[in-house]
């Protein structure tokens, strides 16, 4: 008889829906996006994943609400793509806003996807002032000293904030910097380097082979020098105990993202580009947690390496030092912030 009753308990707690045990865990938190830009590709292909019936299992629960089209007039594929992407993300659903402002009343999280860095800061502040996590599609700024600002300011509001090229998160580039090589004691990376007139050189598409070269080489650049061509850059980081991290551009001939990293252990091959989905699985992540994958501090000293190569090219390919372009950056930023009413 008792273990008649026994098997009869065992039973019903089997058949107990899974929902009962589970009551006291927190649901999962819905989160409303909205992109500030759309001018780039990334905020098409960011939509799509997001806003898929069904969604990969890393991305669920974060969905674009709105979006606010502002463009670049003086840049032409600014010009030229708003109207097209502004009617593809309204078809997936996305309703269009008229500013920054009405965005941030709609949106738990926000993605700074305008392809012009000239504009981010002041279109990071509205953001970094209501608190909200912000993801800042590349170039984080128009320049270091933008950039410099940007970060000054999210630490000022503990705003949580970060920006990355979508190379850092290759699995090829992850793997090297995790140590599939041993300790990395240098690398030559790759990538296409077309250029726009209102940007520094390297901040428009070179960022793309330059974040993947921090990304293996970690922090640590001390000075940095320039070889420039019409088709080519060649751009050479010496890091403080060494090393040396050596980046390509490329704007003639067969292009693409790639690269060898000189390792303590192998001589290995980066890898090739792997789409979207890692980078926008680390931004859904660092919209609920609250901690950024990159540092500021790596993302800083990838830009100032950037506007480094431009001082480098000026003075003729004479090495400039970091500590340098930081330092005059840090400077601009404080007048910057000052005039914004920071």
């Amino acid at each position: 008889m008792i273990m008649a009753r026994i098997l009869s308990a065992a039973l019903l707690l089997f058949l107990l829906p899974a929902a009962l045990f589970a009551q006291d865990a927190p649901a999962r938190e819905e989160l409303r996006a909205g992109i500030i830009g759309l001018d780039t590709s990334h905020a098409i292909a960011f939509t799509k994943m997001l806003n898929a019936d069904k969604p990969a299992a890393a991305l669920a629960g974060c969905r674009i609400v709105a979006a606010y089209p502002q463009g670049s007039p003086d840049i032409e594929s600014s010009v030229s793509r708003v109207p097209g992407y502004t009617q593809q993300v309204r078809e997936m659903g996305v309703e269009i806003v008229d500013s920054i402002d009405e965005l941030l009343q709609q949106v738990d999280v926000v993605f700074l996807e305008t392809n012009d860095g000239r504009p981010h800061l002041e279109q990071a502040l509205p953001v970094l002032r209501a608190g909200k996590p912000m993801f800042i599609d590349k170039p984080v700024a128009g320049s270091l000293a933008d950039a410099v600002a940007i970060y000054e300011a999210a630490e000022k509001h503990d705003a949580p904030v970060f920006s990355s090229s979508s190379l850092r998160f290759a699995p090829g580039a992850q793997a090297l910097r995790g140590g599939a090589a041993g300790r990395v004691l240098g690398a030559d990376v790759y990538s296409p380097c077309s250029l726009e007139k209102t940007h520094p050189d390297l901040f428009w598409y070179g960022i793309h082979g330059v974040e993947a070269l921090f990304t293996v080489m970690k922090t640590g650049c001390r000075s940095v020098s320039r070889v420039s061509s019409d088709d080519f850059d060649v751009v050479t980081g010496k890091w403080d105990d060494g090393r040396i991290g050596v980046f390509r551009g490329i704007r003639a001939g067969k292009s693409g993202y790639g690269g060898l990293v000189f390792g303590e252990k192998a001589i290995q091959d980066i890898g090739p580009f792997g789409g979207y989905e890692p980078l926008l699985v680390e931004i859904v992540n660092f919209f609920r947690t609250h901690k950024p994958p990159v540092s500021a501090e790596e993302t800083l000293e990838v830009y100032a390496f950037m506007e480094a190569a431009d001082e480098s090219k000026r003075r003729g390919g004479k090495p400039v030092e970091i500590a340098e372009i930081m330092a005059k950056a840090r400077r601009v930023a404080a007048q910057r912030l000052a005039a914004l009413g920071e």
